[in-house]
């Protein structure tokens, strides 16, 4: 049996939404931003953002299996290396999860220069 949890509801959207079944749970974590004068403030941020939202849900940066980036004007000589620097910091030198890295030219709010959102999987607790 499929059970669905629907974290912090907004406007069209939740946060999170989590899947259980088997014994897993599968946290599906809609896009996160952060808030900064730069991208890498902003990624520092959103990092941040969502590793509060995993640990809500008793996961840690280790339980994700998928990320999805979207930059605004992507540049890959100037920013790939900030948004490494900053995954590092996070998600440490190995083990990383698949990942996607889209440049855009714009976000949902015209001050957002980074987007990222997760997928992680955790053994359900008894």
């Amino acid at each position: 049996m499929i059970k669905k949890e629907y974290l912090h509801p907004n406007e069209g959207f939740s946060q999170v939404v989590v899947v259980e079944a088997e014994g897993y749970k599968t946290l599906h974590i809609s896009g996160q931003i952060g808030e900064g004068k730069d991208l890498e403030q902003q990624t520092i941020a959103t990092f941040r953002n969502l590793e509060v939202l995993l640990k809500e849900c008793g996961a840690t940066f280790e339980d994700v299996v998928k990320i999805s980036t979207y930059i605004v004007n992507f540049n890959p000589e100037i920013d790939l290396p900030v948004f490494r620097k900053v995954r590092k910091e996070f998600l440490g030198n190995e083990n990383y999860p698949a990942s996607t890295l889209v440049g855009v030219s714009m976000l949902g709010n015209r001050d957002w220069l980074i987007e990222i959102e997760a997928t992680a999987i955790v053994l359900c607790v008894q």
